[in-house]
């Protein structure tokens, strides 16, 4: 406030800088909260403005400074040219040519692309070869025909990078840069996956050409990814980042031979979190492997013509387990597929293989419930599991390929439990675990709750409150 007085005193302007120390240069009040670092609480020190809740301080400080006169918001950018020119031989060449009389002069259209030549002669110096090559290097200027000399600089890689997803939606297009119809039906991407080293390179140019793009009119979209995921690093047997020079590298192909390469990709898949990473450890694929070879088991024994009567359920509870298990399996599996969490995508379908197991145990693999759970399974795991669930589909006598059938559907309806386990509490501890129908209302917990012998230990007539959180509890206030 001190500085406001002074500030208005003698006409000075004060420009605030929020943030850490090493970031106060000057510069003025990011009008984007989200771009200050504030620390949480509420201001203090700060005359009227004492009190204001953190989240609120930017906003607030800039509308007073600006009500006050002594001070206005802005938005800064760290804007940097962008020099794309290399002095080297790979890359995409720049298209013009330099001629002594016209100057500078584009390419013409008919001559594009300009191609790299292949009869090149690297120097000791490490100078690009373009620079003296003694043939394409020289070229008639398109404007006077006289002698002139192509660019030899050629550009930066990320000009390519940050735009070849456009190109590849119709690589053979020669009427544009792409199909107008094919950027319609796939841009923008739906998921960008990469290391976070990507978003300080890769994702800024491919955003900036974007941008580019569509204040020229070429697309209607402002970015060229709706969606991204940072995958986590897969480090060395010794936790540190695989490298030669470490010799920490783990390389598949034993273990590809061993087991198979969907083995290999589903353990890659399972033995960490896809986003968070992990030392690399070969000593659970066997695990893995045990797996697939279950799921074939399952998936390629025959029906039995008359299973043993007396492991046949007494009644359709089994199959109905058997099926809630599939739906619950299903909405969990494209849930964690949707979320990258492929481990527990994994788990899941382990669990239902299980399940397949023991009702083959207990009679009843002919039943249609079975052979539509075999069916789903290996659905589920195709984006896993590849080649074993495409051969297998194919060994049940169903129509090629299973990369090409539906995705199960989940009905919440077949999922849903039939007993929920309630937790009862008096004053907030445990004293008791109760099975109760799924359905149960607040007055059945209730019931269930006083009627328990564990509870009622506690009690000395009417409970003063009883608090039910639906599907999960009840908590007795004696």
């Amino acid at each position: 406030q001190r500085d406001f007085d002074f500030a208005r005193k003698y006409g000075l302007e004060i420009r605030p800088v929020i943030g850490s120390a090493e970031e106060k240069r000057p510069t003025s009040v990011s009008a984007e909260p989200e771009a200050a670092t504030i620390e949480s609480g509420p201001m203090i020190n700060s005359g009227s403005l004492t009190g204001t809740p953190a989240e609120e301080a930017v906003s607030k400080t800039i509308a007073h400074l600006e009500q006050e006169g002594i001070g206005t918001g802005a938005v800064n950018y760290r804007i940097r040219d962008w020099l794309i020119s290399r002095q080297r031989y790979w890359g995409t060449p720049i298209p013009i040519i330099h001629c002594p009389t016209c100057g500078p002069q584009p390419v013409p259209a008919p001559d594009l692309p300009v191609l790299l030549p292949d009869d090149i002669e690297w120097r000791p110096t490490g100078e690009s070869p373009l620079k003296y090559h003694p043939t394409w290097r020289l070229v008639a200027c398109p404007s006077c025909g006289g002698d002139a000399e192509r660019e030899t600089d050629t550009m930066d890689t990320f000009m390519c990078s940050n735009w070849y997803f456009y190109r590849y939606l119709s690589p053979h297009y020669d009427e544009g840069p792409w199909d107008p119809d094919e950027l319609r039906y796939w841009m923008p991407v739906d998921i960008y996956t990469g290391g976070i080293e990507h978003a300080t390179m890769h994702l800024i140019y491919a955003r900036f050409f974007t941008k580019a793009l569509r204040d020229m009119g070429l697309v209607d979209f402002d970015e060229p990814f709706l969606q991204l995921r940072n995958q986590g690093i897969l480090l060395g047997e010794d936790a540190e980042k695989m490298s030669k020079s470490r010799g920490n590298v783990a390389a598949p192909d034993d273990l590809v031979q061993r087991y198979g390469a969907d083995t290999m990709r589903a353990y890659l898949m399972f033995f960490a979190r896809w986003d968070q990473g992990a030392p690399w450890s070969s000593t659970g694929i066997e695990g893995v492997h045990r797996w697939l070879y279950r799921v074939w088991k399952v998936a390629t024994e025959r029906r039995p013509t008359s299973p043993p009567q007396e492991k046949r359920p007494t009644s359709a509870s089994a199959e109905r387990d058997l099926q809630r298990k599939l739906h619950q399996t299903i909405e969990s599996v494209t849930d964690d597929l949707e979320n990258f969490s492929f481990n527990t995508v994994i788990s899941g379908l382990m669990e239902l293989t299980n399940s397949l197991s023991q009702a083959r145990t207990d009679g009843f693999s002919d039943s249609e419930i079975y052979q539509e759970t075999v069916d789903s399974l290996l659905k589920l795991a195709a984006p896993i599991a590849p080649h074993v669930t495409e051969e297998l589909w194919s060994l049940r006598g169903h129509d090629y390929s299973i990369h090409t059938q539906p995705w199960p559907q989940a009905d919440a309806a077949l999922a849903a439990e039939d007993e929920i386990t309630l937790v009862i509490q008096v004053n907030g501890k445990l004293r008791d675990k109760i099975q109760a129908p799924a359905d149960i209302d607040e007055d059945g917990a209730r019931e269930l709750a006083l009627a328990s012998e564990s509870v009622q230990r506690f009690l000395e007539g009417e409970p003063r409150k009883v608090i039910y959180v639906p599907g999960r509890l009840v908590n007795v206030v004696p």
